[in-house]
């Protein structure tokens, strides 16, 4: 046997001897690769960093070009894994407690693709909230599925959306029998999370599987303070980012799968489709390693993250003008738990914008927040962040809160004089996948109030579209996207970014 290749595990008869999440064999594998004398012959073409750039080598060293690698046989094929990556996944589903795990190299928006293709043909129905992500769209865009929108709850005080009740998924199936599955957000970009458990019970009691979208979750399974994830409440399908909240790297992500109601064969076909066919090695070990840490000391870093980020909204919320919600906030419409390592600071007090208070704290203060809405500024902390961190943040917030305070606000920033709530959902007179393809009209969007959208327009970060293909524009819509870009929020997705025009069916 090749010294790369790891042995089949033993087992385990007394836990204190042996570990199985002690393992990393991917990342094992690859480490012992790099100690051979190769030549290649074979892409990348950098031929493990002799060809790369030199300031390019000098910047990230040579190791990350070593392990660039390929389908080799000392390192297994995504595709078609036989043995150290066919451990991996299974020491993940193991970690996770679901019955399979699979890596995924084009994030967590390949998973939902799967998600969605997996369980929907042409023409089904499937149950989603309104405030999914994008990728969400555009795997119904790919199946050719009709979304039926669930409306999420919106908290006027807070200005965000929350999830979706047990009571509105099972009026959505009382009204939508025929409907192939529920595909819900847990946790929110903001860390609200729903009854996971009541809502997977309702999907089982109709036969229909429960796909989640838990990007922002992978940590949650590994602290008893922290929500229910998916997996644990026995969802089906669920999709976790683990570039997001713990140390996987930027794009590197899981899919967990609980067979029983998922063909667990024709997500693998799936998968055949949506994921690349050079799968990066490097993100591929940083999974096996981040599953690794988490297993083995999960509990110890997320309690540690948990008293930062606790510390952090006690003292934020001692700063006149500055919100920031917590455990009061649970049992109000749409909010079952919270995750508390999401900071989500409101500024709507201080009389600014979210995007203009995301500005102050980048340009002033040198802290880049994860994103902004028209009154809420989020901060996701984890093991990664220390003391000084969250130190310095809450006297950013000191700061601008004390120089709003004394001078008023900077001639630069755009008062926020009024809170528009979200717009009603528009209505849909054509499926997603028709519009798309539909032949189109570019018009002033000022005017498109009437017309049926064919893109998808997102303010993003988060990325949750405010229209989709398919709906009839409002003018609501059109007067809250316009309040949104003028006060600094990005729109994604249309053709045209400025939303000076907008593509509409002809």
């Amino acid at each position: 046997m090749n010294d790369a290749v790891a042995p089949v595990l033993p087992p385990v008869t007394d836990p204190l001897l042996f570990n199985p999440q002690s393992r990393a064999p991917f990342f094992e594998a690859l480490r012992s690769y790099i100690t051979k004398d190769m030549v290649a012959f074979h892409t990348p073409g950098h031929k493990y960093g002799h060809g790369i750039d030199p300031e390019f080598m000098e910047l990230v060293g040579p190791n990350m070009f070593r392990i660039d690698l390929c389908e080799l046989p000392e390192v297994d094929n995504l595709h078609d894994p036989e043995h150290v990556l066919k451990e991996a996944q299974e020491l993940a589903a193991q970690a996770y407690g679901a019955d399979y795990s699979f890596f995924l190299v084009n994030g967590s928006s390949c998973g939902n693709h799967t998600m969605i293709l997996t369980v929907c043909n042409p023409g089904d129905k499937i149950l989603i909230p309104r405030n999914v992500h994008k990728s969400v769209i555009a795997g119904i865009l790919m199946t050719g599925a009709i979304p039926i929108y669930l409306k999420p709850v919106w908290d006027k005080e807070l200005g965000i959306d929350h999830g979706v009740t047990p009571e509105n998924v099972k009026a959505a199936f009382a009204q939508h029998p025929d409907a192939k599955a529920l595909l819900v957000v847990n946790p929110t970009y903001y860390g609200v999370t729903g009854d996971l458990k009541a809502i997977v019970d309702i999907c089982h009691a109709h036969g229909r599987p429960m796909l989640v979208d838990e990007a922002h979750g992978p940590h949650l399974h590994f602290h008893p303070d922290l929500p229910l994830s998916g997996v644990d409440a026995g969802a089906d399908m669920v999709v976790q980012s683990t570039h997001k909240t713990i140390a996987g790297m930027t794009q590197a992500s899981m899919l967990h799968v609980n067979s029983g109601l998922v063909d667990v064969n024709r997500v693998k076909k799936v998968l055949q489709i949506v994921q690349s066919t050079s799968p990066s090695y490097v993100l591929m070990a940083s999974l096996d390693v981040a599953r690794r840490q988490m297993a083995l000391h999960g509990q110890e870093h997320l309690s540690r993250t948990l008293q930062l980020a606790n510390w952090a909204r006690h003292e934020l919320n001692q700063i006149p003008g500055i919100y920031c919600f917590g455990p009061e906030r649970i049992g109000h419409p749409g909010v079952y738990n919270i995750d508390l390592t999401k900071v989500t600071v409101n500024a709507a007090g201080l009389g600014i914008s979210g995007f203009d208070c995301l500005d102050l704290l980048n340009e002033r203060h040198q802290i880049q927040s994860e994103m902004a809405t028209l009154t809420n500024v989020l901060e996701i902390v984890t093991m990664g962040n220390s003391e000084r961190d969250m130190q310095r943040l809450v006297k950013a917030f000191q700061a601008i809160a004390d120089q709003i305070r004394s001078e008023g606000l900077p001639p630069t920033l755009h008062p926020l004089s009024t809170q528009m709530d979200l717009p009603d959902l528009p209505p849909t007179v054509m499926t997603p996948r028709e519009a798309f393809y539909a032949d189109t009209d570019r018009i002033p969007f000022a005017q498109s109030a009437g017309r049926i959208c064919t893109e998808i327009v997102s303010p993003y970060p988060p990325g949750i579209p405010i229209l989709v293909p398919g709906e009839r524009i409002t003018q609501d819509l059109v007067d809250y996207i316009q309040q949104v870009y003028a006060y600094g929020g990005f729109i994604n997705g249309p053709e045209d970014v400025r939303l000076n025009t907008i593509r509409v069916v002809a």
